[in-house]
């Protein structure tokens, strides 16, 4: 198998960074971390250094000083579970998931998994099925459809759903095909503009990304781990979300940690002129939302280029943006469970039927890989010009953690409790929600250490405008 090392000169080299950087990164710790058959510790140490050294390159850029990085896996593998430590006035987190949420076999004795932490995936499943959001009835009326039956019906009914799959089974699929014509991480030019200089001389105190505006649309895990990533390196970091949109407040408290956030209503016109007006000054524009939902409103990538030539766009999917399933909604669970990892895991525990990751790693790969994309773009813009859409998805990741290999015995790892994580790890701040105990960032820069200077708030708690730039 390959190691660390190598895993991430590729991930480095494959989007254009300088081979020779590779000496400035130190990675410490020994696989397995936690209980999984797959090379998850790994998937998530290479990934956040990815994220750290393209830091440290823009500060070589910025100040000319050179730096290191170092990135241990223990500390990685905390932060990949950051929501699970995350203690506000030392309270844990409630429940992660909705009350019927989860998995259930259905009448051709296969599995499937739903998502109904929002109200409205919820409703549709309890739609298509006519039953009550109640567990049992659930269970009771699947055994009337075929898994894949159901799984065509909840989505077109919006919800979202995924049949287990063994990963041949995926492999057989179109959209599996399509994949694996597709890179990890996609970084395009798809526009003209000339190269935007660095906002601002650097003065003591300031880190890579200091000055630089990112606006911030996502949910859930894998937009938001990328935009409290930006932020950690210094960024101004937007969040902006709308009044009626659900959220999951735990989640939204831990990924929010280094954020300003706002409301806009981008249905109104009045709405969409105050985002236009935000584009227009920003240099990364961070997106998670459905597929298409934006370019409905008028914020494509292209149309982003031309409301801000050299705007850095960064896309996140659930599937890949080629393919028959290249809209389709998912999450980290969902397309676990129909890219073969939650069968591979059952079988590697000898239980029938679906076993997770012991992470989100799905997740909180793909949001350090999102980081990246944007800082390796952004670099590149200030080089030589140009508007950039950088890509990324859930089911492209996990392609490439199920093809890093798989670790025998993994499973018989024991697991890290709460009391078993380093206090080094952990950092005690204040924020609008009450005193956090938190996770700190796990790629520790020489020079230029990652910090959230500005605290967790409520959804909303900050006007849709930039600060001034000193």
């Amino acid at each position: 198998m390959q190691s660390p090392a190598s895993i991430l000169s590729d991930i480095w080299t494959s989007a254009g960074g300088d081979a020779a950087a590779l000496a400035r990164v130190r990675l410490t710790g020994e696989e397995p971390q936690i209980p999984s058959s797959f090379r998850v510790a790994v998937a998530g140490q290479t990934t956040i250094a990815a994220a750290g050294l393209a830091a440290v390159e823009i500060w070589r850029l910025r100040s000319g000083e050179v730096q290191d990085v170092s990135v241990d896996m223990r500390h990685v593998v905390v932060e990949c579970r950051s929501e699970r430590y995350l203690r506000v006035d030392d309270k844990p987190p409630p429940p992660a998931w909705d009350a019927i949420a989860g998995v259930y076999r259905t009448g051709d004795n296969r599995f499937v998994r739903c998502h109904t932490n929002f109200p409205h995936h919820r409703d549709a499943v309890c739609k298509v099925l006519g039953s009550e959001p109640e567990r049992e009835k659930v269970q009771a009326a699947l055994m009337q459809w075929k898994g894949e039956d159901f799984e065509t019906a909840a989505y077109a009914a919006g919800g979202v759903v995924a049949l287990m799959r063994s990963y041949d089974e995926w492999s057989a699929l179109p959209q599996a095909r399509a994949l694996a014509e597709l890179p990890l991480v996609s970084i395009e030019k798809i526009g003209e503009a000339p190269p935007k200089p660095w906002p601002q001389a650097l003065s003591t105190g300031d880190r890579p990304l200091s000055g630089l505006r990112v606006l911030d649309l996502s949910r859930v895990i894998a937009g938001p781990v990328a935009g409290r990533t930006l932020a950690a390196h210094g960024a101004d970091v937007l969040l902006v979300s709308g009044p009626e949109l659900p959220a999951i407040p735990w989640l939204t408290i831990d990924t929010g940690r280094g954020k300003l956030t706002a409301f806009i209503e981008l249905k109104s016109e009045a709405g969409r002129a105050q985002m236009r007006a935000l584009l227009k000054d920003a240099d990364i524009f961070s997106q998670g939302y459905r597929p298409r939902a934006l370019a409905a409103l008028g914020f494509a990538p292209e149309d982003a280029a031309k409301i801000n030539p050299g705007i850095v766009y960064v896309t996140l999917s659930a599937y890949g943006n080629a393919g028959p399933w290249a809209e389709r909604r998912g999450f980290d669970s969902l397309v676990q469970t129909t890219t073969g990892f939650n069968h591979a895991e059952g079988q590697a525990a000898g239980i029938d039927g679906p076993k997770e990751l012991p992470a989100q790693m799905l997740d909180h790969a793909t949001g350090y890989l999102m980081a990246f994309g944007a800082m390796m773009a952004k670099a590149r813009q200030a080089c030589e010009g140009g508007s950039w859409h950088v890509r990324v998805s859930l089911a492209q990741t996990g392609r490439w953690l199920w093809n890093l290999g798989r670790l025998e015995g993994g499973l018989n790892t024991p697991d890290i409790t709460g009391d078993a994580v380093h206090a080094a790890f952990i950092e005690s701040v204040p924020s609008g929600f009450g005193t956090l105990k938190a996770v700190r960032h796990s790629a520790l820069l020489s020079k230029t250490p990652a910090q959230w200077s500005r605290p967790a708030m409520p959804l909303g708690s900050h006007p849709a405008q930039w600060p001034v730039r000193s």
